[in-house]
């Protein structure tokens, strides 16, 4: 009769070493922020810039848009697997987006508060800030789904390409959401919309635990690849960075959460390309600069197709390119595989679109 097999590390001496070095100190990860400066301030978001090191910059600028709950520590998750770091180091100017906590007093905010207010205006200040020039827009998750209606929705915007990363688009094609379909045709018209409407905010916490719900099979086997990895520092690392951006989850506003439950659960809008935000029409067709589309090959809450099928919609982009690289939903964005393989990727992406524009 067969048990479970108790992992071992490979080196057991370096294991000691780590288990020595964590029990002496309060962590392994290097989790210090990477040194930026803070343009531009307001009670809705807060915009920083990450310099290259050598201030020497080549292209043009890059914002990166954060989706709501999360905070903008995806973008910079430690010391030695940070994405801002990596663009600065190519010899970017990175600017970030972060919109804070979110309160009771947000409950009234909705989708078109994103994607005609925060994103156009935060596009217009990394634009003065560096010297009026075109910028690169790229966002994950929900942070690119709101990059990609603010470009369709605002066209004078002073863009040179976007970039969306782990969003998905025909959410009919993320498991996790089918299986919720028909518990939501018997019960969610009596419990989840008066839920939000009385709170006016999904709490932190709950936004927290539907992230790892939407990863429980990497949270069940943790423990096996914490000690199967005891002896790969870098691993552990990892481990903890990955640890606090979980528990640094914000609320979200309520009638944004209404009006994402819609259509995950039953419009589908975003597949169409079109959608209507604040009574007009938005039509993703109306994109005229280059797109990139990011997927994870492992993302369970992102699937490639689901991601993928940005590529039809985009359809006036004069060049769309398509990347699936390793990683789930967070790993494809900052994980330790994204280091040689997404970030060169984009980095060559944003590079071909400003030789593009010096040589037009």
């Amino acid at each position: 009769m067969g048990g479970l097999t108790v992992p071992v590390p490979r080196n057991l001496s370096r294991a000691a070493a780590n288990v020595r070095a964590r029990l002496g100190s309060d962590g392994l990860a290097d989790l210090r922020p990477t040194d930026s400066t803070v343009v531009d301030s307001t009670p809705e978001r807060t915009i920083r810039r990450f310099r290259p090191s050598n201030g020497v910059t080549v292209g043009a600028p890059i914002l990166l848009v954060t989706p709501l709950a999360a905070t903008s520590i995806a973008f910079d998750l430690r010391r030695g697997c940070s994405f801002v770091a990596h663009l600065a180091e190519t010899g970017r100017d990175v600017y970030v987006v972060d919109y804070g906590p979110v309160n009771f007093e947000d409950r009234s905010r909705g989708i078109e508060h994103w994607v005609d207010d925060v994103v156009p205006d935060a596009v217009r200040v990394v634009s003065a800030d560096a010297g009026g020039v075109d910028v690169h827009l790229a966002g994950w998750s929900l942070g690119g789904i709101f990059a990609v209606f603010a470009a369709a929705a605002h066209p004078e915007l002073p863009l040179r390409s976007v970039t969306p990363i782990a969003s998905p688009f025909d959410l009919r094609r993320v498991p996790l959401f089918a299986t919720l379909r028909p518990l939501d045709r018997m019960f969610g018209p009596y419990t989840v919309a008066p839920f939000y409407r009385l709170l006016g905010i999904v709490p932190a916490p709950l936004t927290s635990l539907g992230f790892k719900i939407a990863s429980a099979d990497k949270y069940l086997t943790r423990p096996w690849a914490v000690l199967t990895n005891l002896d790969d520092r870098d691993h552990l690392e990892q481990i903890e960075a990955v640890d606090r951006f979980m528990n640094s989850m914000y609320a979200y506003p309520g009638r944004t959460f209404g009006q994402l439950y819609h259509v995950i659960m039953r419009s589908n809008e975003f597949a169409t390309g079109h959608m209507r935000i604040a009574g007009r029409d938005v039509d993703l067709g109306a994109i005229d600069v280059p797109v990139m589309v990011i997927a994870g090959s492992g993302d369970g809450l992102a699937p490639e197709p689901a991601v993928r099928h940005l590529v039809d919609l985009v359809v006036g982009a004069p060049e769309v390119r398509f990347g699936a690289y390793p990683g789930g939903h967070l790993g494809v964005l900052t994980g330790r595989r994204a280091r040689d393989t997404m970030w060169p990727a984009l980095a060559g992406f944003l590079a071909d679109c400003d030789e593009g524009e010096s040589n037009g």
